[in-house]
């Protein structure tokens, strides 16, 4: 199965899974994500899933594009922006890697819990360096499996269950991958959970050599 099959499989029992399992950091996730943004004319999110951060941010950002490359996914985020009535919101089907946006058209993006997912971690963030014009700013909060013992135990606990995780970070590696790749971090702090959550934000330098894998 591929990993959006499994993410198509999954759209419509995900949020039960932060309610009972790991949704203790989400509310200060969505705390700092709002307030990053608060005022930004244009904001992009990618890896939207079912608009558990969508709907945070819509009431700081001016005008939030919410994109996902899981076709269930994107019908669930789809049903609960419109069933919030946010009409500041447009919900479309896009991938991380092939963004469907002029250069520097967004002046910040949000990608939320998604960069222990993706394959290839530079080109990711590469791709949400191109849409950002200079200076944005960029909120990448990321599940961070390797940051306790515990949460360690049930990361490799949910890979049996097939969970399609990439990497597993720390805090303090997630930080060194953003720095890596050209992120001036701005604010990293550590949310406590079953998975704590790394919440990063930042811009990017205005030249930078990747050299994060």
């Amino acid at each position: 199965m591929s990993h959006r099959n499994y993410w198509d499989r999954y759209a419509r029992k995900y949020d039960a899974s932060l309610r009972w399992l790991l949704g203790k950091p989400i509310p200060g996730l969505l705390e700092l994500a709002s307030e990053a943004v608060r005022g930004k004319r244009r904001v992009l999110e990618v890896a939207a899933g079912t608009g558990v951060v969508t709907a945070a941010i819509a009431r700081s950002g001016n005008s939030v594009v919410a994109t996902d490359y899981a076709v269930g996914m994107v019908d669930v985020l789809t049903e609960r922006i419109g069933n919030l009535g946010l009409s500041n919101v447009t919900c479309e089907h896009a991938d991380i890697y092939a963004l469907p946006y002029a250069e520097g058209e967004f002046d910040a993006v949000v990608a939320a819990n998604v960069l222990h997912l993706v394959p290839d971690l530079p080109a990711a963030l590469a791709a949400l360096r191109r849409v950002l014009e200079p200076g944005g700013i960029v909120v990448v909060p990321t599940f961070c499996h390797d940051e306790t013992r515990v949460s360690g135990m049930v990361s490799r606990l949910l890979a049996i269950g097939g969970f399609p995780g990439q990497r597993r970070f720390t805090v303090k590696s997630l930080n060194a991958a953003l720095e890596d790749n050209g992120v001036l971090v701005s604010r990293s702090e550590t949310l406590d959970g079953l998975i704590p959550i790394g919440y990063v934000d930042g811009v990017f330098e205005s030249s930078k050599t990747s050299r994060s894998s």
